[in-house]
């Protein structure tokens, strides 16, 4: 398991899962409420994800040139970042747009029934 982790399952948790992703979800507001395009969350997912394989190294002695441990912590960076960055997207269409939108589920929204504009 530690083999295609690339650390070990407390670590992970830790530093990739609560720091990280925690970074990700800042990240992925962020560029959600500056009208960024969806790809700016993903280069920054690998980004963030680089700097989680340089702690794991440099603060419990992982190996620095792991590409399965990167691979992993990128992809779990990426999902949350991506996530934050859909849920708000959601949330600012719906926020700037209220006469047209309305909101589906956390992660969608579509337009308002009643034809809110005049044709």
């Amino acid at each position: 398991m530690e083999t295609l982790l690339g650390s070990s399952l407390a670590e992970l948790i830790g530093l990739t899962v609560v720091v990280f992703g925690g970074c990700g979800i800042l990240t992925g507001q962020t560029l959600a409420e500056g009208w960024k395009p969806a790809w700016v969350a993903v280069a920054y997912s690998v980004l963030l994800g680089l700097g989680d394989r340089f702690l794991m190294f440099g603060l419990f002695g992982e190996p620095l040139l792991s590409p399965a441990g990167f691979l992993v912590n990128t992809l779990i960076i990426g999902a949350i970042t991506l996530t934050a960055y859909r849920m708000a997207i959601a949330r600012r269409m719906v926020q700037q747009y209220p006469w047209l939108y309305e909101r589906s589920g956390p992660f969608g929204w579509r337009e308002k029934s009643g034809g809110a504009l005049a044709e």
